[in-house]
């Protein structure tokens, strides 16, 4: 099996970063448009339809097709021989901030249910302060794998 990933490391590291690019495309988009959603719509007016439509696409077509490719093809790299080195601090650093990402796109599919259910207790101003999340965990993430520290 481990000559099969090394085999596939370059396929798998470029399915990898294409699945990381469109995630993470999602997890900057969706917190945008529930500012607006928050901001400009009334429940059960039609921005209120529209931004509900929107948000359970790019959840559901988008984001959680990507997060899993992410996670198997990220997961064929940890277990490609020579690639991790667990004795170094940057795979700790990249695998806690990936489960905090992850742990983020969660957060963004609960408040999805809120506002399809009607009940979004959050202002624009808490989801703006929240996209700053994934932007800080990207940097973590790059740094620590560019840079291996």
């Amino acid at each position: 099996m481990s000559d099969l990933l090394a085999i596939l490391y370059p396929w798998n590291k470029a399915i990898h970063i294409m699945a990381v690019i469109t995630w993470m495309a999602g997890i900057f988009y969706l917190p945008r448009l529930f500012v607006y959603h928050a901001e400009q719509a009334q429940t059960g007016d039609v921005k209120d339809e529209v931004f509900r439509i929107m948000e359970y696409k790019l959840l559901r077509y988008i984001m959680n097709p990507s997060m899993i490719v992410v996670w198997v093809f990220g997961l064929a790299l940890v277990f490609t021989p020579g690639i991790v080195d667990w004795g170094m601090i940057w795979p700790w650093t990249k695998a806690a901030s990936v489960l905090a990402m992850t742990w983020f796109h969660m957060w963004l599919a609960a408040r999805r249910k809120d506002f399809a259910a009607g009940n979004n207790r959050l202002a624009g101003r808490r989801y703006r302060m929240m996209n700053e999340l994934p932007t800080i965990l990207m940097i973590v993430i790059v740094l620590s794998v560019v840079i291996k520290f």
